[in-house]
């Protein structure tokens, strides 16, 4: 299949009257990390919220499946994303494990967002955790490492300059689409602010 086929029907699975979440997690599965991430990055506002609704409840997603357990300690784990901001939509999340962690089941994840503005936006770094009442993850920018692997920025709080406005007090509910994909949705200081946002993890 065409890279640009692959996107076409993955908006035209989200454009049905009734959008089959099953359907989705099988085209995605059966397309190379190029493809998936060319279609997922193809998804507009309307798709992704749509996406976010349809999996509601379809599929787990846990830590251990952002960062595999075969992933070494402190190892990065890329996620290629687009969200729904009027400008610079293409980014990426990348995840590692903290030393020491249960690689099966860690209790969190350090994480930053790795996209052109952060000179200015600052890294956006965050600790992922689980959901303890749905098979959910949490990306929680209120909180950050205490320690990040070598090559990734400078830790700074999100509550502080031009970061307050972006990643202040936000706390992301990340939900599982397919194998390597999921959805993501922001909320800030408890309210959701109709953002959304699509994420593909490297193979």
């Amino acid at each position: 299949m065409q890279t640009s086929q692959a996107a076409r029907e993955l908006v035209a699975l989200l454009t049905e009257p009734s959008v089959s979440a099953q359907r989705i997690s099988d085209l995605l599965d059966g397309l190379s990390h190029e493809q998936r991430v060319a279609a997922v990055r193809s998804l507009g506002r309307s798709q992704q919220r749509a996406l976010y609704a349809a999996v509601d409840g379809y599929r787990p997603v846990r830590l251990a499946e952002l960062v595999p357990p075969g992933t070494a300690d402190f190892a990065e784990v890329r996620h290629f994303g687009r969200n729904t901001l009027p400008a610079f939509r293409n980014f990426e999340k990348r995840f590692c494990r903290p030393h020491d962690s249960d690689r099966e089941k860690p209790a969190e994840l350090y994480g930053f967002n790795f996209q052109s503005m952060a000179p200015v936006t600052g890294p956006g770094y965050f600790v992922a955790h689980e959901d303890p009442s749905r098979p959910e993850v949490w990306i929680d920018y209120r909180h950050v490492p205490t320690r990040h692997p070598d090559g990734w920025p400078e830790i700074r709080q999100n509550e502080r300059g031009l970061s307050r406005f972006v990643y202040g007090f936000m706390v992301d509910t990340l939900r599982g689409v397919s194998n390597h994909v999921t959805i993501g949705s922001a909320a800030r200081k408890g309210r959701d602010i109709n953002s959304w946002f699509v994420l593909c993890r490297e193979p």
